[in-house]
């Protein structure tokens, strides 16, 4: 919601709000909540209707990855027609690199984290990809060594993909209504 692209930032903020939430100005939101902490300049804020002291934390060779999971409304990326939501669902995902990628390397870890959040919904027994509002935030250190791949092969994309699915399946399996798990 704020803060999205590439380029360096300071903060980032994942701020659980009700399910009633309508508010047209989210960027503006998280800027003065932001403010309200005390954090300056540039940052990423994420909104989620989950309670974000719920957050599961997942490491792999130094890998580190947070986790909001919300699978009330399971998708599908390619579905023909948008269903109406009658169930919240978000899946927000802040990842930590101890390397540097460049922007293609750093476009590729999105894609393998985004990936293996997909994976967690086939084995969580969901015929789906995702929720319609799930984020992803891939975090580098700016003195770490260079990282010229992203993929789920690559040494930090495959890191990447085991703690973003482990994340994704430890919580998960607390939250996916048992009605919408394919087979069971």
């Amino acid at each position: 919601m704020l803060g999205g692209g590439l380029g360096l930032r300071h903060w980032v903020v994942n701020a659980t709000v009700p399910m009633s939430y309508h508010r047209d100005d989210p960027a503006d939101h998280l800027a003065e909540l932001a403010r309200g902490l005390g954090l300056r300049g540039p940052g990423v804020g994420l909104l989620t209707g989950v309670d974000v002291g719920e957050v599961v934390t997942a490491d792999d060779g130094g890998v580190r990855v947070w986790a909001t999971v919300g699978l009330g409304t399971p998708t599908l990326a390619a579905a023909p027609d948008a269903p109406a939501v009658t169930r919240p669902g978000t899946v927000n995902v802040v990842a930590h690199l101890p390397a540097l990628p460049g922007p293609g390397a750093l476009v590729n870890l999105v894609a393998t984290a985004a990936e293996a959040k997909a994976q967690a919904m086939t084995d969580l027994g969901l015929v789906a990809t995702g929720t319609a509002t799930d984020a992803v935030t891939v975090l580098c250190d700016p003195d770490g060594p260079a990282a010229e791949y992203g993929g789920p092969r690559s040494r930090w994309g495959a890191r990447l993909a085991r703690a973003v699915h482990r994340a994704v399946v430890t919580r998960g399996i607390d939250t996916v209504p048992w009605s919408d798990r394919a087979g069971f």
